[in-house]
């Protein structure tokens, strides 16, 4: 099994691509500090020291870190992916977690066109531009005119993830959809 890996803009995150490997339909993040992830392959990822957070796609693995090199940490990153690839498991136990409906995202009933809208811009342009640099955006709220959204994987802690936002998505979205005043980002 061969893993290129690439790195993105962010400096502390670098992705893992598997080129015949399906990792998981949907972007799925990872953070070190919840109890169960659902995932072997997360649980192990998880336990490298050094390693805050991942975040699954298609046919690759955003890995942020805390500390160390990248040097120093990729050895044991590749063997955790390979040993895991090899062994047959499934990359998750549960894949009803595995969604791009509107499921979680709050907003009020009077907004569902509006919310549709921007769900169907975010899946059919802004996701695909992020995941290319190893990330994700998770729709949040839409409440009076104002979109929350969560960077996840890459675009977590970038430094160009405010320049996304509002030059990017935020621009994007205004010129759609009228209603939208501005994008705002949560904080997990």
């Amino acid at each position: 099994m061969f893993i290129q890996t690439e790195s993105t803009p962010n400096p502390n995150s670098l992705k893992f691509i598997l080129e015949s490997h399906e990792i998981s339909l949907h972007p799925l993040e990872f953070y070190k500090n919840k109890s169960t992830t659902n995932s072997l392959l997360a649980d192990d990822l998880l336990k490298i020291d050094g390693v805050e957070s991942i975040l699954f796609n298609k046919n690759c693995i955003s890995v942020n870190k805390s500390k160390f090199t990248w040097e120093q940490l990729k050895a044991s990153i590749l063997q955790v992916i390979s040993n895991h690839i090899n062994s047959g498991l499934p990359t998750l136990n549960n894949h009803d977690e595995l969604s791009d409906n509107l499921e979680g995202v709050i907003y009020a009933e009077d907004d569902t066109k509006v919310v549709n809208q921007i769900n169907s811009i975010l899946i059919s342009k802004v996701k695909p531009a992020v995941m290319q640099d190893g990330g994700d955006i998770k729709f949040i709220e839409y409440n009076n005119g104002i979109v929350y959204l969560a960077l996840q994987g890459s675009c977590a802690g970038c430094p160009s993830a405010t320049l996304t936002l509002k030059n990017g998505v935020e621009n994007l979205l205004k010129h759609n959809i009228p209603e939208i005043k501005k994008v705002e980002e949560v904080t997990k």
